[in-house]
């Protein structure tokens, strides 16, 4: 029996989803300040699922995206308000962790945008600031490049909350990340900087495995949560792309999904769950396997 921490699924994407509105480049945030209360409705969802951790809605709420629509006056209020949603799912449900977002700032996949090693620091340690009094750990998420993992670990660090790096890796070779340099490159920031997890996030289902392979050396917890995208399409590599330039996987079902999360934890994963496209279904399905083999869920 393996004590397995099971994550929510895709917030930002399932956010999109249920508002019905058409996606803009404030993402998720955006139906944050136009539908108050989604937000801790999905993740009552995860958690009547059987996820223990909520991640807050924060991953694009950066100066970068505020500043195009005029709203950076809000950049505190929006991570209090998506501190205080999955705070409330949390207490309604009576128990679970928050785990607050820190993610990538300009663009996601995209680790030539990475600000300058100074700016970037600063940035994360000022939103790490902002939520570690309101969460149990600081999930740096889809960290595409070493710089990228250099400089959030760095601002993330002397908080006195648990800090969980989750790279993004190659679709096609999950022994990489997104900028090409090898995962393995990663063990040698975590030694000097200090993290207490390593996870692989926001990648297909199929490169997870890869990655694992070169995380499980690094000696901390680790573990996965892919995504269900068709493909990164170019033009969502695009300046200020909307959601809708990306397609969901029609095969990837919650049993198909959970078939490959059961092998990640045979692999010795610890803490799994889903990424963009995952759904309550997904993590309702993982929970019902993990129970079945006999692991407990934490």
């Amino acid at each position: 029996m393996t004590r397995v921490t099971l994550l929510d699924g895709g917030l930002g994407q399932e956010l999109v989803a249920r508002s019905g509105d058409a996606p803009t480049p404030l993402w998720s945030t955006q139906v944050m300040i136009d539908h108050p209360g989604l937000v801790e409705a999905v993740h009552a969802d995860y958690f009547a699922a059987g996820a223990t951790i909520a991640t807050t809605n924060t991953y694009a709420i950066h100066h970068d995206r505020l500043v195009k629509f005029g709203i950076d006056d809000r950049f505190e209020a929006l991570h209090m308000q998506a501190v205080a949603e999955a705070r409330a799912a949390r207490d309604a449900h009576g128990s679970g962790r928050i785990a607050a977002s820190l993610g990538p700032l300009v663009a996601s996949y995209r680790p030539e945008t990475l600000p300058p090693h100074d700016e970037a620091v600063a940035k994360y340690a000022e939103v790490a600031r902002l939520l570690a009094p309101h969460a149990d750990i600081l999930l740096a998420e889809t960290v595409a490049s070493l710089a990228h993992a250099r400089a959030v670990l760095e601002g993330a660090r002397g908080l006195g909350k648990p800090v969980w790096l989750s790279v993004t890796v190659d679709d096609e070779d999950g022994s990489r990340l997104r900028s090409g340099e090898p995962v393995a490159g990663l063990a040698a920031i975590v030694g000097e900087l200090g993290a207490d997890a390593v996870l692989a996030n926001c990648s297909a289902p199929e490169a997870m495995e890869a990655a694992l392979r070169e995380l499980v050396k690094i000696g901390l917890p680790f573990g996965a949560y892919a995504n269900g995208f068709r493909q990164i399409t170019k033009e969502f590599l695009k300046d200020s792309p909307t959601v809708d330039a990306l397609e969901a996987r029609p095969e990837m079902t919650p049993e198909l999904y959970a078939d490959f999360a059961m092998r990640w934890v045979g692999m010795g994963a610890t803490i799994i769950g889903g990424c963009c496209e995952t759904t309550p279904a997904h993590i309702a399905e993982i929970a019902r396997r993990l129970r079945a083999a006999g692991h407990q869920i934490v």
